[in-house]
């Protein structure tokens, strides 16, 4: 939205131009030509010597709540965040995302402090100036990094670059004599705070580096690195090759083992589908015997019947006395019998029923006569 300004101001102490009475005056409009945030992520972040902020027209001091609504229309909210961003994370990410999104259009500016003053104030980092800038300009959320910002934030800075807030975790950051660095921007209103991420940190890092320094310098031999460029004495260079080729060795035998594994545990597999289909075999041929030769097997049934038909075929019934086919066979005459001769089929069990047979016969030969 464009500035109006005026050189005169009415009684009330309202410009002219916003009084009743018409202007008198020639009135000139300013508009902000601040940098837009960015569109596009297909480039890096612009440093802020190559694109900084050439608007001519004045900065209302904002609050944090006219901020939070939108206003004004006519610029975004410049805000600041500064750190070291050594060994750029997700922490360091995570942060930039949160002073990105404070409010609803913002532009985010981020000052990398120097090697200089890095190593004077906090101590020596892994990464180098030039690397630690490269890293913030391919972040995604930030839209302007400024080189070889100030440990401690002044007036003149925050006028030069135009900023309305500036972002950091709520800690207070003793450094270079003072209990917090940021007591003064605080007090001014103009401090927003952000969340920390806990578990991820520069420091952290390191720690994990140095209390597995071993590994990692035998990690870095193996990959073609020299003991000069890994600082490494000569003992200590032969002692990480032969670890390693001992660890080639134990891994040699973990994968051999494994593969037995693997191979002893198929055997099982297939030893215990071949007990099952045996034991369902089994199980099978003792039932089909049940069935054959059982009480009530079928074997039975059939030796049974097969039996009575011998029995029938060896001794079959004798046709009754009365049968139609005895009294139609006139021409057959029955059989003799003959009354003296001893029944073939009951022989005398004794010598005194002998003799009484014969005198039976005996007598019945006198009758006769």
């Amino acid at each position: 939205m464009p500035v109006l300004t005026t050189d005169a101001e009415s009684e009330t102490g309202i410009p002219k131009s916003l009084s009743n009475e018409p202007p008198s005056e020639t009135m000139e409009e300013i508009e902000h030509t601040c940098p837009q945030p960015r569109l596009t992520l297909t480039a890096p972040a612009p440093f802020a010597d190559e694109t900084s902020c050439q608007c001519q027209a004045p900065h209302e001091k904002l609050t944090i709540a006219q901020a939070r609504l939108g206003t004004p229309v006519d610029r975004p909210v410049r805000v600041y965040a500064d750190g070291i961003f050594d060994l750029f994370h997700s922490g360091h990410a995570r942060a930039l995302m949160q002073a990105k999104t404070l409010f609803p259009n913002s532009y985010l500016l981020v000052g990398v402090c120097s090697d200089d003053l890095t190593h004077k104030f906090k101590g020596f980092t892994v990464m180098n100036e030039a690397e630690r800038y490269e890293a913030l300009r391919h972040c995604r959320y930030v839209d302007e990094v400024i080189r070889d910002a100030p440990w401690t934030l002044t007036p003149e800075f925050l006028e030069k670059h135009k900023i309305d807030f500036v972002a950091h975790d709520d800690i207070p950051y003793s450094s270079a004599g003072s209990d917090d660095v940021y007591k003064h921007i605080k007090e001014a209103g103009m401090f927003v705070p952000t969340q920390r991420t806990e578990g991820i940190s520069t420091s952290d890092i390191i720690t994990r580096i140095v209390r597995d320094y071993d590994v990692y310098a035998r990690r870095n031999l193996q990959r073609g690195y020299t003991a000069k460029e890994l600082n490494v004495s000569f003992i200590n260079e032969k002692k990480y090759r032969f670890q390693n080729q001992v660890d080639k060795m134990k891994e040699k035998v973990k994968n051999v083992e494994e593969r037995s594994k693997e191979f002893v545990n198929r055997v099982e597999e297939k030893s215990h589908d071949l007990i099952q289909k045996w034991e369902e075999k089994s199980r099978e041929f003792i039932g089909n015997f049940l069935e054959l030769f059982g009480p009530d097997g079928a074997w039975k049934q059939m030796f049974q019947e097969r039996s009575s038909r011998m029995l029938q075929a060896l001794s079959p019934k004798q046709s009754p006395m009365n049968s139609p086919t005895r009294s139609r066979s006139p021409s057959r005459s029955p059989s003799p019998t003959f009354p003296w001769l001893p029944n073939k089929t009951s022989p005398p069990s004794s010598p005194k029923a002998a003799s009484a047979s014969i005198s039976s016969m005996s007598e019945g030969d006198e009758d006769e006569k």
